[in-house]
């Protein structure tokens, strides 16, 4: 075999262990033909909020549940922040919060990041976005790596919305819905395509964030519908938190803007609030629907990756809150539904855990594109080919930092195995939390002063300070932010 053959192979062996990568900025593997990928992004849609899951039984999601039948469903889908602006940066750059540095929602960008699109455009990719970017308290203008962009500043409005279409604003009229509008431009965008590129849509809904405003054609369906309140609601009411062990910032909580007694500063009813938010889910529901029904009359179908994904949970009442931030399960996991039928069969729910951070990963891989050192994140689509030889996460670790504007939660820093899940406060005098999920799913017993569960909690509290230390977090990236003087209080609608 000739010195060149031999070096070769070398190089080839080298990039398939992810370790050949000179500069740290990735092109075309050439390994295969590049994928169309589409990604759909909703806003506060938690993980079982969907009617094949049955969390919801009047609830109806005919197209999720389709995408789900027809690819797979991963029901233990997390971020590593549970908070808009932070997540979305890390499915963007494949970082941690504390690597991109993009940490609440008035963060500035750094300037220094790059977005996965950004590697899809220079390996010939045509990509559009359209909907929500909100990410690090910007605008509406234009952001690198999209050859077609379509935006609003910051949660935008639900009707009459003005988008930023490359550059050029122009504001719609007549009672003209987000959902509906968005849907129908990336559908109309991918269908004016140049055929002979691949392409990458990211359809990013402003749905389903608060306050939930519906299509007026859903607006009433669920009308006096319940749903049954989760097993923690009470106890922080009723006192018996003490009991649980809890910390008190929880109990604190159930009267504050993100309690399930001051919901947002109004006394609403639980049960109609949820109504409103289903009711905004069925026109993303549609909206999936819109979005495949095209690629069925393309013939796209088949060969299209479609992965569908929210950019974090939404708590309805468990442990007394509502909104997100903590890492409580239904805060931190969220919706991702995957299809390929092209690249693996349909039905599937592996239960093993993944991340926001997986997504830049996944896309690039499909696209053929190297995957960049600064991604710690990993392709999912290895378990749902089956390949015996993935590798998968044997825990997740999780941030969140302390905010001006909503100081009722504390900064946390946590880690999630299949068995338990440890959450370390940063800041605050209380007590930390354990939890041994395989028997209590509810996370009502905090275990963290059990003798028994002392080496367990050390060794997790260990392990954080080394993801922390192997990922150059340890430090709390401080951002300037505007103040207000003492006494003064600010709402803002970025919560």
């Amino acid at each position: 075999m000739s010195l060149k053959s031999i070096s070769t192979i070398l190089m080839f062996c080298l990039m398939t262990m992810g370790i050949y990568a000179s500069d740290g900025h990735p092109e075309n593997e050439n390994k295969k033909k590049p994928r169309n990928i589409i990604f759909i992004l909703t806003d506060d849609h938690r993980f079982d909020y969907m009617g094949f899951t049955g969390k919801v039984p009047w609830l109806e999601t005919p197209n999720m549940d389709k995408l789900a039948a027809e690819g797979a469903y991963l029901p233990n889908a997390f971020v590593t922040t549970s908070l808009c602006s932070p997540s979305r940066a890390s499915i963007l750059t494949g970082q941690f919060s504390h690597a991109h540095t993009i940490v609440d929602n008035q963060a500035p960008d750094p300037g220094n990041l790059t977005y996965f699109p950004q590697y899809l455009e220079k390996a010939g990719y045509q990509t559009g976005f359209f909907g929500k970017w909100h990410m690090g308290d910007h605008g509406d203008e234009p952001q690198p790596g999209f050859t077609h962009w379509e935006s609003f500043p910051g949660q935008g409005v639900y009707y009459n919305p003005t988008l930023n279409i490359n550059g050029k604003r122009t504001t719609y009229k007549d009672s003209t819905y987000i959902t509906d509008l968005l849907t129908e431009h990336a559908v109309d965008w991918l269908d004016k395509r140049d055929r002979k590129k691949p392409f990458f849509l990211y359809l990013s809904h402003k749905a389903v964030h608060a306050g939930f405003q519906p299509a007026k054609r859903h607006k009433g369906k669920y009308k006096g519908k319940k749903i049954k309140l989760p097993a923690t609601y009470d106890q922080t009411k009723t006192g018996k938190y003490r009991d649980l062990k809890w910390p008190q910032w929880v109990a604190d909580q159930r009267i504050s803007w993100h309690g399930v007694d001051y919901m947002y500063h109004d006394n609403r009813d639980i049960h109609e609030m949820v109504v409103d938010y289903c009711e905004t889910l069925l026109g993303v529901d549609e909206s999936v629907g819109t979005v495949m029904d095209y690629l069925k009359i393309e013939g796209l179908d088949e060969s299209t990756l479609v992965i569908y994904m929210g950019d974090n949970g939404f708590s309805w009442g468990e442990h007394g809150l509502i909104d997100k931030r903590h890492f409580y399960e239904e805060s931190v996991k969220v919706p991702l539904l995957v299809r390929c039928p092209e690249l693996f069969e349909g039905g599937k729910s592996p239960k093993q855990m993944v991340q926001n951070i997986d997504i830049g990963p996944t896309i690039l891989a499909e696209a053929g594109v190297r995957q960049p050192e600064n991604m710690p994140g990993a392709s999912f689509i290895p378990i749902l080919t089956g390949d015996s030889s993935a590798t998968s996460r044997k825990e997740v670790f999780y941030e969140y930092y302390w905010e001006y504007d909503f100081p009722m939660t504390p900064t946390v820093f946590g880690m999630r195995t299949d068995k338990y899940k440890y959450m370390k406060f940063q800041g605050i005098w209380d007590r930390n939390e354990l939890y041994d999920l395989e028997n209590d799913p509810d996370e009502m017993y905090n275990l963290i002063a059990d003798p028994d569960k002392q080496e367990i909690a050390k060794s997790m509290s260990s392990a954080i300070y080394d993801w922390l230390e192997k990922t150059n977090g340890m430090n709390i990236p401080l951002k300037r932010t505007v103040k207000y003087r003492y006494g003064d209080f600010k709402h803002s609608n970025e919560h």
